[in-house]
This record gives C-alpha cells, sequence and structure tokens, in this order.
C-alpha cells in the first residue's frame, strides 16, 4: 500500500502535517532562537524535541556526548595568523620554517575540515550536545528499520558569504599550497633560512606571498563566532521526520514488521558530530537488523527536490520510487550530510534535501530565517517520508530494490 493510499484524503492530510512542521519551525525560532552546537539553546531545542516525540512513539532516548564545536571551523582564524607568520617568513628568507608551518597548516585543514576527524579538538573547549532517538514499534518481529534524521542546531553567521565570500576558503587553501610549493622550492636549492640569490621566481613570489596576507586577514574573520544564525530550513528537516512519525500515530500505523525511527541530531554543523555519536551508541544494533538511513537536509526549494550522488543503490532507489509515489521530480547531486557519516558504518543510507544554489546562499546568513520557509517543499519532503516508510512495509528493502 502507499502512502497516498493509506487514509481518504490523503493529500489534505499531508497538508496538515506540513503545516504542523512549519509552525514549530517558526515556534522553535521564536521561543528558543539560534542553536549553535553544544550550547545550551541546542540543548533546550532537543529537549523540546524530545518530549514532541514522545507523544508519538513508543520509546525516546536523549542520549549526550562531548564534542568539540568550534574545532570544525575553528581552524580558519587559528591558521590564517599561522599563515601569514609563513608568508612573512618567506619574505626575509626562513623557507625552512615557512615550510613547517604551511606543511602543519595544510594537514589540519585536510584532516578537520575536510576528512571530519578531531586532529583540533584538543585546542578548543568541549562542550556537550545530545541526540534523539524515537521508536515505533513493529507489532511483530523486526525484520527492517527505517530511520529518518534531520538535525537540531544551526550555525554561526559566515561572514562576507553573500558579497563574494564563498571563494576566500578555496583562496585560503590556494595560498597554502603556493607557499608550500615555493618554501620547498627553496629548501630543495638549500635556501633554509637565506633565499636563493638572483632567482627572480622567488623574487615575484615573495611579494606575491606578502600580498595574499590580506586574503587570510579576511579569512581570519569568515566565521563570527558570537552571531549564531536562526537556521528556520536547517530545521525542516527535523520537523519533517517527527511530523512522519505524527502522521503513523494520529492514523494508527504500525507495520508488523518494520520499525520506523525519527533521529534529530546534534552538532551537525560542527562536523557531522551528532552522526558520530550515533553511529558510535547504534552500529551493532543496526548492523544486527536490515536498516535504511534517510538523512533529511534543508527543505526550501521544491523544484530542486534531490538525493545525494554518493547515496546508496538500494537506498537511493527506494527514495527515487517514493518521490515517484509523491509526485515529486528526484534529481542526484554531490551534497553530504549525516549520512556521509552512516554510510561508514555499513547501514545503507541517502540523503533528501530540496536545495538549489539560492538555498546554499542562505546557509550561514541571516536570510536563513522564518520568512524564507517553504511550504510546498516542506511538504513534498513529508510527502517524501511517509512514501518512503510505506514502500518498506510494503515489499522490503531488499526485495524490492536493488542497484
Amino acid at each position: 500500500m502507499k502512502a497516498n493510499e493509506s487514509i481518504p484524503k490523503y493529500n489534505a492530510k499531508v497538508r496538515e502535517y506540513t503545516n504542523y512542521a512549519a509552525r514549530q519551525v517558526k515556534d522553535v525560532c521564536k521561543t528558543i532562537g539560534p542553536r549553535p552546537a553544544g550550547e545550551e539553546n541546542e540543548i533546550k531545542a532537543q529537549e523540546r524535541f524530545a518530549e514532541e516525540l514522545k507523544k508519538y512513539s513508543d520509546s525516546v532516548a536523549v542520549e549526550p556526548f562531548g564534542l568539540h564545536p568550534k574545532a570544525y571551523l575553528g581552524w580558519a582564524p587559528a591558521f590564517a595568523v599561522i599563515m601569514i607568520a609563513a608568508n612573512v617568513l618567506f619574505f626575509f628568507g626562513f623557507a625552512v620554517v615557512s615550510l613547517a608551518l604551511a606543511v602543519l597548516s595544510l594537514f589540519f585543514i585536510v584532516t578537520e575540515f575536510f576528512l571530519g576527524s578531531a586532529t583540533l579538538d584538543p585546542f578548543f573547549k568541549k562542550c556537550e550536545s545530545r541526540n534523539v532517538v524515537a521508536v515505533r514499534k513493529a507489532k511483530g518481529e523486526v525484520k527492517q528499520r527505517v530511520i529518518l534524521c534531520g538535525h537540531a542546531d544551526s550555525s554561526y553567521e559566515w561572514r562576507f558569504k553573500v558579497s563574494g565570500g564563498k571563494n576566500l576558503i578555496s583562496l585560503f587553501l590556494v595560498g597554502v599550497v603556493v607557499t608550500l610549493a615555493a618554501a620547498a622550492y627553496c629548501v630543495a636549492r638549500g635556501g633554509l633560512l637565506q633565499a636563493p640569490e638572483n632567482d627572480f621566481i622567488v623574487t615575484v613570489v615573495k611579494w606575491v606571498l606578502l600580498a595574499w596576507c590580506v586574503e587570510f586577514l579576511i579569512t581570519a574573520f569568515f566565521i563570527n563566532f558570537k552571531t549564531p544564525v536562526e537556521g528556520a530550513n536547517e530545521l525542516t528537516g527535523a520537523f519533517a521526520a517527527m511530523a512522519a512519525m505524527k502522521y503513523l500515530s494520529d492514523n494508527e500505523f504500525c507495520f508488523e514488521n518494520v520499525e520506523v525511527c525519527a533521529v534529530i541530531t546534534g552538532g551537525a554543523d560542527a562536523g557531522l558530530r551528532g552522526a558520530k555519536a550515533l553511529v558510535k551508541a547504534h552500529r551493532k544494533e543496526w548492523n544486527g537488523t536490515e536498516t535504511v538511513f534517510i538523512g533529511v537536509d534543508a527543505l526550501h526549494d521544491f523544484d530542486a527536490f534531490a538525493l545525494n550522488a554518493k547515496a546508496d543503490p538500494k537506498a537511493a532507489a527506494l527514495l527515487k520510487q517514493a518521490a515517484q509515489n509523491a509526485g515529486v521530480e528526484l534529481q542526484t547531486r554531490a551534497f553530504a550530510g549525516d549520512a556521509a557519516v552512516i554510510g561508514k558504518a555499513g547501514v545503507s543510507c541517502a540523503t533528501l534535501a530540496a536545495g538549489s544554489a539560492a538555498t546554499a546562499k542562505l546557509y550561514g546568513t541571516k536570510a536563513d530565517n522564518v520568512e524564507s520557509l517553504s511550504l510546498k517543499a516542506i511538504e513534498g519532503g513529508v510527502n517524501i517520508l511517509l512514501e518512503t516508510v510505506f514502500l518498506c512495509d510494503e515489499q522490503g528493502l531488499t526485495a524490492q530494490y536493488h542497484a
């Protein structure tokens, strides 16, 4: 049975649950406000979500975990200072010191920002965040588990983003690589503490890198840690998952062999730390039962519904069929989210989002507020999630979908 066949006047009912989700987003933004990872407002939001989910679930667990929320983007100001020192030292001929600083910077940036490791954690304050895990049990033996997951936190403001600042990070990395190459060249030529004489290329690069210090200085102020943003659209995934749980509860749907879970992670904007804690706590449980994880990101642009390009083939096929049943065209695009972490635990997973270039411009800015919400996009997300759950009950992930 499809979700749209589950009750009379299904479309009208889905709109009711869409309005529920939108009202909840607006109320959280009004009464709680911005929710930076590991801070008081994020914990308040998670406590609220847990109380709300208790109305629609058989069990709700609040799972605390530790994190260093500012480490993920905190490298920007720290290593901007280091790279300014590296370039100034290179200008005065201290190539070997400049090389060491550039190598150090590149190592920490790649491991922390791109690989999501915790290499910078010891240098930043430790806080506590939480994951909320709600479960609607199956009537009989659990043969399959469906997890619908959004996140609770909002990001800090990304300064300069609207006025072309999105390229600052790329220019920062280029600057590090150029410094690294130039310093390595000088060291190879024997200029450890003195630049090679009569080398026109080195002379030009010295001045270029000195000028590049301006870019490093600007990047140091790229993240405004004093101003977290409202992050209204970031909440749409969490409340779409909760709306799906409410629908199942209100209409008394309890599947024979399918367990349905709603998970609200913390620390997503701090390097997907909530997803990592979730894997650590539930890996054995998930591996014991066929599990499909659907991460839900911002639902902002109905015409830009997509799943992530690196989705597991089974989960991708399931989500595509669910979208088709919901009458939504689903594209494939490159983006990450909590599913990027969950997939490494061997769980079939995919991420659903409804975001265009305009949505990307909202992230990390004050424009990501309740006025920017799209009821149509939220409705599409709720509809797809319900169709996903009902598809799993109808056929099962393995029986119906394959690569």
